[in-house]
C-alpha cells in the first residue's frame, strides 16, 4: 500500500445507524475504503442490534448501548484477528445493524380456498384472513439463514415466505383439531392461539419471534356460504308448513297488484283464498269430527206429489208439437225443436 492510498484512507470513530424508513430489517453499515479506529465508539440504539463480521464469520453481537470498541468489548473478534499488538492498530470488518422492534399489521390471508374435512358438512373449502406482528430476536441465525450479505433487507423480501407457512400451518391445525366449522368460527381466538403455538417454531428457525397471531374472519366461498345460509334459515323455521302458508299470505297483495288481465288476478285471488282457508284451518284449535251428513230426502213420486200430471202426459201448461210430437210450452207458436209453426 503506498503512501498515498494510506493517507486517504479513512478511519471510523463512531459507528450508528439511523433507520431511514419502515420496514427495514437488516443494513450494512459501509465499510469501503474505511477502517475502525482503535477506540472507535458503537452505538446501539434501543430496538436495534449491531453484528461485527470478520471473514465471513460472526464475531460479536451487541444489545442496546455504547460501546468502546477495545479488546475488552471485542473479545471473540480480538481472538479471531490474532492481534499481536494488543489491538493497538485500526482493524476493518463488516458491521451490520438489525432491527428488532416488532413488526405490527401484518396480514395474512388464503389467496385460493384451502380445502379441509369437516365432521358436520363433509369436505368444505375454507378462506380465512387476519392480521400478526414479529421481530428480529436473533441477528446470527437471521444474517446466516436470511439477510445473508445483502446491504439492506425489507419486510416484504420476507412476507411471502412467512404468509405460505402461516397458510400451510393453518391447514395442518385444521386436519388435527377436527374441530367442526361453525365451532371454528365460533372460537376464532382459541383457534389463532393454536395456530400461532404451531408457527413459532417455523418462526425460530429463521432468527424471528411471534408477538401476535388474530384470525378476523374464516368464511365458506360465496356459493356455499348460500347453502350454510339457507340452512340456517331452514333451522330458525322449524314449521316448514306454517312458513309455507305465511308466505302465500303475504303474496296474496302482490300478485293482486300485478298486472296480467283478469283471468291471471281470479286465478291469484283463488290460490291465495284456497290457501289462505288452509292457513286458518292450520291455525284453528282442533275439534272433534262432526257427524257425516243425513241421507237427503226421498224424491216426490207422482203417485204422491198431487200437482204432477198422471200418465206422464201433457200438464195444463204443456202441448205436445203437431209435428215432432217434442212437449212445448202451451202458448208457443212454433216448436223449439223443429221450428214448425202450431196451429
Amino acid at each position: 500500500m503506498s503512501l498515498r492510498d494510506f493517507l486517504g484512507k479513512q478511519f471510523i470513530d463512531v459507528i450508528q445507524w439511523n433507520e431511514p424508513e419502515d420496514g427495514v430489517l437488516s443494513y450494512r453499515y459501509p465499510m469501503q475504503d474505511m477502517e475502525i479506529q482503535n477506540g472507535g465508539k458503537l452505538t446501539v440504539r434501543e430496538s436495534q442490534m449491531a453484528a461485527f463480521l470478520n471473514e465471513g464469520r460472526m464475531a460479536d453481537v451487541f444489545g442496546p448501548g455504547l460501546y468502546t470498541l477495545s479488546t475488552q468489548t471485542l473479545p471473540l473478534l480480538t481472538n479471531l484477528m490474532n492481534w499481536d499488538k494488543a489491538f493497538q492498530s485500526p482493524f476493518k470488518s463488516d458491521v451490520y445493524y438489525f432491527s428488532t422492534r416488532i413488526q405490527t399489521n401484518q396480514k395474512w390471508g388464503t389467496a385460493t380456498p384451502i380445502t379441509i374435512r369437516d365432521k358436520e358438512f363433509g369436505a368444505v373449502r375454507l378462506r380465512g384472513y387476519g392480521i400478526y406482528s414479529w421481530h428480529v430476536f436473533d441477528p446470527g441465525v437471521f444474517l446466516k439463514k436470511v439477510s445473508g450479505t445483502r446491504g439492506v433487507y425489507r419486510v416484504p423480501d420476507i412476507e411471502g415466505q412467512l404468509r405460505n407457512t402461516i397458510v400451510s400451518r393453518m391447514t395442518d391445525t385444521f386436519a388435527e383439531s377436527s374441530v367442526p366449522f361453525l365451532d371454528m368460527a365460533a372460537n376464532q381466538t382459541e383457534l389463532a392461539a393454536r395456530i400461532a403455538e404451531g408457527l413459532k417454531p417455523m418462526f425460530d428457525e429463521l432468527g424471528l419471534a411471534m408477538d401476535s397471531f388474530v384470525v378476523e374472519n374464516l368464511s365458506l366461498p360465496e356459493e356455499l356460504q348460500k347453502l350454510l345460509d339457507t340452512r340456517i334459515g331452514m333451522n330458525m323455521i322449524g314449521d316448514m308448513n306454517r312458513f309455507t302458508q305465511f308466505q302465500v299470505a303475504n303474496s296474496m297483495p302482490i300478485a293482486a297488484a300485478n298486472e296480467g288481465g283478469g283471468a291471471g288476478l281470479g286465478v291469484g285471488l283463488g290460490a291465495g283464498m284456497a290457501m289462505g282457508q288452509q292457513m286458518m284451518q292450520a291455525m284453528r284449535p282442533s275439534e272433534p269430527p262432526s257427524a257425516p251428513p243425513s241421507a237427503p230426502p226421498p224424491a216426490a213420486t207422482p203417485a204422491t206429489n198431487p200437482q204432477a200430471p198422471a200418465g206422464g202426459g201433457a200438464s195444463s201448461t204443456t202441448k205436445f208439437c203437431i209435428n215432432c210430437g217434442q212437449q212445448i210450452p202451451r202458448p208457443a207458436k212454433f216448436c223449439a225443436e223443429c221450428g214448425s209453426q202450431q196451429g
